[in-house]
């Protein structure tokens, strides 16, 4: 474990350039052919041609779409599996991504026209409904959470509450407008969004930071962390609505996305330990870079199409999925 303290500085410093190099790579691949140079010109003078106007506009806010929804799914699965102490957990697999996705189509056909402020917090209602029917009926048996039962739970609920949000989209006819989020994608993202958007990560990051340390201790052993004085009750509600926050957040702002925040933990387990103080921050960096390859994968895979990064990041996912169920959740941890 000291090795690792005292090497963390240079990992997190690599997770940080490696984030950086793949929102340049990000702006540079696409459809539309630009340069090192376009880039340049973009960041550092006012010069508005073709080129310039294409990043400023489209790509950027994009790109910083997916590092934003990368650090949240990231973040927001590493808390979920400290807090229930579950290898497989992830907020697209345990109801919250289906559940936010349920709360927009409710929101879409209640409220047409309705602005990222209506559909943002329609999707945290939607989350936390999500995560409470999972945590409510993994919790119903004698003896509390367990692994199977939650990841069990969290299949029926998923799957229960994507089919309202499907009905919902068939009966009102706004089936298009959904598919704009359920997708999965970063197609269509402005600035507007996400300066309305990106505050409510901000916020659950810190949040997350801050109470990195009580969540190291809970995810080893609640009774310890009774016995050093924390108030566990209002870390663990603390904690919860941070996890809300990040998957309701990136629901509105991509859609329902699972795996990422089941992967990247697992992997940033595997360079740090499992010291939560060091997790979240790597898992932000690590996260996010992992978000912006997808995307640029999704859109140069099969240029001018668009790829879905949902499909992209499902196939990563999967398979890793089944390796953590059949090693037991030990083999990244």
């Amino acid at each position: 474990m000291t090795m690792k303290k005292q090497s963390f500085p240079i990992q997190l410093i690599t997770g940080i350039a490696l984030c950086g190099l793949s929102f340049i790579l990000a702006l540079r691949l696409g459809a539309a052919d630009l340069t090192f140079h376009d880039i340049l010109l973009t960041f550092t003078t006012n010069v508005e041609n073709e080129a310039t106007l294409l990043l400023s506009e489209i790509r950027i806010p994009r790109e910083v779409g997916a590092i934003a929804v990368g650090a949240a799914l990231a973040v927001s699965g590493a808390i979920m599996q400290g807090l229930t102490k579950n290898p497989l957990a992830d907020p697209g697999l345990l109801g919250l991504t289906s559940g936010a996705n349920m709360a927009l189509a409710i929101a879409l056909a209640l409220i047409p026209g309705a602005n990222y402020i209506w559909i943002t917090v329609a999707c945290f209602m939607g989350a936390a409904i999500g995560a409470g029917l999972v945590m409510g009926i993994g919790s119903m048996k004698r003896g509390g959470f367990s692994p199977f039962r939650i990841v069990l739970a969290g299949a029926a609920v998923s799957a229960f509450l994507t089919a309202i949000g499907e009905f919902i989209g068939l009966y009102f006819h706004v089936s298009k407008d959904i598919t704009m989020w359920t997708a999965g994608g970063l197609m269509g993202t402005s600035w507007s969004q996400l300066q309305f958007i990106i505050p409510f990560i901000i916020l659950g990051v810190v949040v997350a930071l801050v109470l990195s340390k009580q969540l190291t201790i809970l995810s080893l052993n609640e009774e310890l962390a009774v016995g050093l004085g924390q108030k566990v009750t209002f870390i663990k509600l603390a904690l919860f609505a941070v996890v809300v926050i990040l998957a309701g957040a990136a629901v509105a702002l991509v859609g329902n996305m699972v795996f990422i925040g089941l992967m990247i933990p697992h992997m940033v387990r595997a360079m740090v330990g499992t010291d939560y103080r060091l997790i979240l921050p790597m898992s932000i960096f690590v996260g996010s870079a992992f978000m912006l390859i997808a995307d640029t994968a999704g859109r140069t895979i099969n240029a001018p199409y668009e790829t879905p990064v949902a499909a992209i990041i499902a196939l990563l996912g999967l398979p890793f999925f089944l390796v953590i169920v059949k090693k037991g959740g030990r083999t990244f941890s």
